[in-house]
């Protein structure tokens, strides 16, 4: 199967560049089961780092342009690289491939694995956010908290060790004062550390990997011939009435 992972920015030309895209695509393929390629592709134009609800609202119009050319393309489902799921409905009406977001997926499986789990931010200012995101997910009664590390987006790599002594830290107000059976880091780029492994048995806790959650429920829906229902994403009734996405668009 061939999973396009859609960065709904130009992480390409930004400050992490395509030596980057190519790194994470190396590292979601190492985390696909044989027979899975993984594609990272990302959008021409857009927010650096998506760290708002302003900055997801910009990106999602290309983003969604971009996911329909990947199923054109042939792309089997597709995974919208960013956390807060910019453009997750509407890209399910206008494709029939599944799309998947890394923040529904890990939710889902985070709130699986105990009673309680808490999910790891970046700022202050995305906890209210996150939280009605659990809700839409269904799964806000067992939200232990939602915790900031502090630590921009852009400057997570910097000190891969300040970053993880950090995410320990966090994690650990999580399971000791929030009482959370698991957490996941509600940021792609956290995921992209790799350290989910060692951040849990720090911690003593299940971390869930936002990317590797994301890659493995399109790679189940791809194998199981599923994808998300018509009925709660329908095609937009112009299209359906013979107008193009393209003549949608008012110039």
């Amino acid at each position: 199967m061939r999973i396009a992972y859609v960065v709904p920015g130009p992480m390409s030309k930004g400050p992490m560049g395509l030596k980057e895209m190519r790194r994470r695509e190396a590292l979601l393929n190492s985390w696909a089961f044989t027979g899975t390629e993984v594609s990272v592709v990302d959008v021409a134009s857009g927010p650096a780092s998506i760290e708002s609800a302003y900055e997801e609202a910009l990106c999602v119009p290309a983003t969604i342009d971009l996911i329909m050319k990947c199923e054109r393309e042939g792309f089997d489902a597709a995974i919208i690289g960013c956390f807060g799921d910019p453009g997750l409905e509407a890209a399910r009406e206008l494709v029939t491939m599944p799309v998947v977001g890394p923040c529904e997926s890990s939710l889902l499986l985070a709130a699986s694995l105990g009673h309680k789990f808490s999910v790891l931010t970046v700022f202050d200012s995305l906890i209210a956010g996150q939280e009605l995101l659990a809700y839409k997910a269904g799964v806000r009664d067992k939200l232990a908290s939602v915790r900031a590390t502090g630590i921009p987006v852009l400057e997570l790599m910097k000190d891969p060790e300040k970053t993880k002594a950090r995410l320990i830290a966090v994690a650990g107000l999580c399971v000791k004062q929030d009482r959370a059976d698991a957490f996941l880091f509600g940021c792609m780029t956290m995921s992209f550390l790799d350290l989910a492994d060692e951040i849990s048995a720090a911690v003593g806790a299940p971390a869930v990997n936002a990317g590797k959650a994301a890659l493995k429920q399109a790679e189940m829906l791809v194998s199981m011939g599923l994808s998300h229902s018509k009925t709660a994403f329908p095609t937009p009734a112009k299209m359906l009435a013979g107008q193009s996405f393209e003549a949608m668009r008012v110039a």
